[in-house]
């Protein structure tokens, strides 16, 4: 039902989930077509197209919340492609069936082609998978990916950047745990 609404919006579903709870939420994950930069409008639109259809359909029996968001920088690598998009980028894994007795890995991504994605271990050597095969897989958060989002303009400003005017700040209104420490409390 998402995918034709963020088709016609020039978005593509990242990921699809459900998680439990008093009441469910429906989290969609969104990015523009090509990972070209996605903001809160982006997000805006689709909920409020969506959100008839979903009334209408159903699809959920009970309560529940509906959350689009985008992707983040430490993002899921949910489809054929992704992993190719992240090349050099640290990457952890979690497999559906265990190798060599193990379903987590981490390492960096060296590429992706018909043979599945390969990552490269810290023992140096070199885990190949094929996308159907993981149940979990998302970029790590560091400098380089850091860098990245920096240079292709995914990053938000942040405090202290030239772009940052405009956006407000809240200030702390209570101390920190060094300041406690620090004074003895």
């Amino acid at each position: 039902m998402a995918e034709p609404l963020a088709s016609e919006l020039g978005l593509e579903i990242v990921r699809i989930r459900i998680m439990g709870g008093n009441r469910p939420l429906l989290q969609i994950m969104i990015e523009k077509s090509g990972g070209a930069p996605t903001d809160v409008e982006d997000c805006a639109s689709l909920s409020r197209m969506l959100s008839p259809t979903l009334e209408a359909e159903d699809p959920i029996s009970e309560a529940y919340r509906l959350e689009v968001s985008t992707p983040g920088i430490d993002r899921p690598l949910t489809r054929v492609g992704d992993f190719g998009r992240w090349a050099g980028h640290l990457a952890k894994i979690e497999l559906t069936m265990p190798l060599d007795g193990r379903r987590r890995f981490q390492g960096i991504i060296q590429r992706e082609d018909v043979n599945g994605v390969a990552i490269l271990l810290d023992d140096d050597s070199e885990l190949v998978a094929q996308v159907h095969e993981m149940t979990k897989a998302s970029l790590v958060l560091t400098d380089e990916l850091i860098d990245a989002a920096t240079d292709d303009g995914t990053l938000p400003p942040q405090p202290g950047d030239e772009d940052f005017e405009g956006f407000e700040t809240d200030e702390a209104e209570t101390d920190t745990i060094e300041d406690n420490q620090e004074s003895g409390a």
